[in-house]
């Protein structure tokens, strides 16, 4: 797939990474950078940085990096074509006619996108045909009004082989609907994943089905088969019902813990609520409301399992900045089974009764102890302490802290200095984690994409500063090509960067972050990144680009010495001429 270089200029002038990130994290001026939280990993402090003046980003924390391509591959989980797409039609380009049918994963991905509207449109008929009665009233058991069921998509599943054959009736071939997880092939051919079950279809902020979960209509196990992650979903990336939530989540955005609860809700009229998908909470979940609202209430179920889900999700989504409240539905009933018997006002008062996240876990620590008995009052303040510490506005920290201390009827400063001491060991112990996790997570890095590195670091470091200087100064190219060959590069990812490096220079095409996305996975992409703004911190004179290269010389003499099978006649003359020089300054 070639991309024309003059279509990646516009499309890199017209979407600047500083305003595309903006659109997705709140930045910050520092210096010549811009500052914010990862979008990519939940943290406390900011280490995501984009740098204006090389058109990339780079976070210290996880190690995500890249250009501004690479950047909406990995938030929005499209390929580099589809993210191309994204990109254009943001800064309204029109794609080029032949690129598109060129790439033959996002061909792909737009056949399942289109196999599972069609399939969509399919377990919706089913529902309301004769094989679909006792679901249809599966659904009306539940007090989900027709209009419900076609607002959301709803259908049934017979798993009798008639999807299969309608489907390849509309032209999709079994591969297309073994990659959109809808069949699987075994001993007896093609079968159907989804058998008896009502069918929720996911979709996602742009309007495509991406993804199907399926329940059963009785007891039997499994209760739920979800989608599992296709070209078109991944279920750590996307919430149910964000589609229809968006359009009212400045303010606020309810988190179910399943999507048979937001259905609930949203006939209630609560149409800001989400759930995720499959899996359990996380960061990426987190980073992705955080993007649509400024405040989330959690409503899981009041069973131990989901009260321990909220205390976890409390946890995920305090990096965010987000503000949180927890709701305890009464009688230890879920919000679907609550809306059923009570009304929706009913249901907006125990909303608005709702507690901080604070609040919530200060209430659930005081119920393991006995606070009436001095004991049991005493390890619940140091257990309280602990918490108040670990919250990052100061201001806040205090007021809980004042409150809790007149409730218990302690002096507000002995409670107070318990919490400042706790806080204090917490950020050196922090820190000090930070540090190993930067270092393994940056080691762990570079064995992924350059393995050699490890063996040979020296010989690794010096190709990095120089292809992070030839990236900085292209001009500089034609010079290092005379010092030094891509057979002198010891490491084989290095090597194949510079050949194309090399090669690029040779055609006089572009060597911007952005013109080499095509060839590099994120990865590899974060990487290269990487180099780029080590060499940022150098001088940058074409004679400190010759120490470099002069080091990698050294060292890859010193390989073929170590492999001299590998060497060729002059190369071995020349390391004997140097050992010569060698001994000759040793006896001088």
């Amino acid at each position: 797939m070639a991309i024309p270089e003059h279509f990646l200029s516009e499309l890199i002038a017209r979407n600047d990474i500083e305003s595309v990130v903006s659109s997705y994290v709140n930045l910050k001026s520092r210096g010549r950078t811009k500052v914010g939280l990862c979008p990519f990993h939940g943290e406390k402090t900011p280490s995501f940085t984009v740098y204006p003046d090389t058109a990339s980003f780079y976070c210290f924390g996880c190690g995500a990096g890249g250009d501004v391509i690479t950047f909406i591959k990995k938030i929005e989980n499209l390929d580099y074509l589809d993210a191309l797409k994204f990109l254009a039609h943001r800064s309204g380009l029109t794609m080029p006619e032949d690129v598109s049918v060129n790439d033959a994963v996002s061909k792909l991905r737009l056949r399942i996108l289109e196999c599972n509207r069609e399939a969509a449109h399919y377990f919706h008929d089913m529902l309301y045909s004769d094989k679909g009665k006792e679901a249809l009233a599966y659904f009306h058991s539940r007090k989900y009004t027709d209009k419900t069921i076609k607002h959301f998509g709803l259908g049934y599943a017979p798993g009798d082989k008639s999807l299969i054959e309608h489907l390849r009736s509309k032209g999709f071939k079994d591969d297309e609907m073994t990659a959109a997880f809808l069949c699987k092939k075994g001993e007896y051919g093609l079968y159907e994943i989804f058998k008896n079950r009502v069918m929720v279809p996911i979709i996602d902020i742009r309007g495509n089905v991406i993804a199907f979960g399926g329940r059963v209509l009785d007891d039997s196990k499994p209760k739920y088969v979800n989608t599992s992650d296709t070209l078109a979903f991944k279920k750590s990336r996307n919430l149910f019902a964000l589609n229809f939530a968006k359009s009212v989540a400045a303010d606020e955005l309810i988190l179910c813990e399943g999507y048979m609860d937001v259905i609930a809700m949203h006939q209630a009229g609560f149409t800001n609520a989400v759930a995720a998908l499959g899996t359990a909470f996380g960061e990426e979940h987190a980073n992705l409301l955080a993007r649509y609202t400024r405040s989330v209430v959690l409503l899981f179920d009041s069973d131990e399992a989901g009260q321990k889900a909220a205390k976890r999700a409390i946890d995920i989504l305090r990096p965010t900045g987000v503000n949180i409240r927890v709701v305890s539905v009464p009688s230890g009933k879920d919000p679907d089974e609550f809306l059923k018997n009570n009304s929706a006002n009913q249901f907006r008062e125990i909303l608005d009764k709702s507690a901080s996240d604070t609040e919530y876990k200060l209430l659930g620590l005081a119920k393991q102890y006995d606070i009436s008995k001095a004991e049991g009052k005493t390890q619940f303040l140091s257990e309280a302490a602990k918490l108040l510490s670990q919250l990052e506005d100061l201001v806040e920290a205090e007021i809980y802290s004042n409150k809790l201390a007149d409730d218990m009827g302690v002096q507000r400063s002995v409670l107070w200095s318990q919490v400042e001491n706790n806080r204090l060991r917490r950020q050196r112990k922090e820190k000090k984690t930070q540090i190993q996790e930067i270092v393994r997570k940056n080691a762990k890095e570079m064995m992924a994409v350059n393995p050699d590195a490890q063996l040979y670091p020296r010989a690794a470091n010096a190709e990095e500063k120089i292809l992070g200087l030839l990236l900085l100064h292209n001009d500089y190219v034609k010079s290092v090509t005379q010092w030094i060959t891509p057979e002198q590069f010891v490491t084989a990812f290095n090597k194949g960067l510079y050949e194309l490096i090399v090669e690029r220079s040779k055609q006089n095409l572009l060597l911007e972050l952005s013109f080499l996305a095509e060839d590099f996975e994120e990865n590899e992409m974060a990487y290269i990144t990487k180099m780029l703004h080590s060499a940022q911190l150098l001088s940058g004179t074409k004679e400190e680009l010759k120490q470099f290269v002069d080091v990698l010389i050294e060292e890859s003499q010193k390989r073929g010495a170590e492999h001299p099978e590998t060497m060729t006649d002059e190369e071995i003359m020349e390391y004997m001429q140097q050992l010569k020089n060698q001994q000759k300054g040793k006896i001088q």
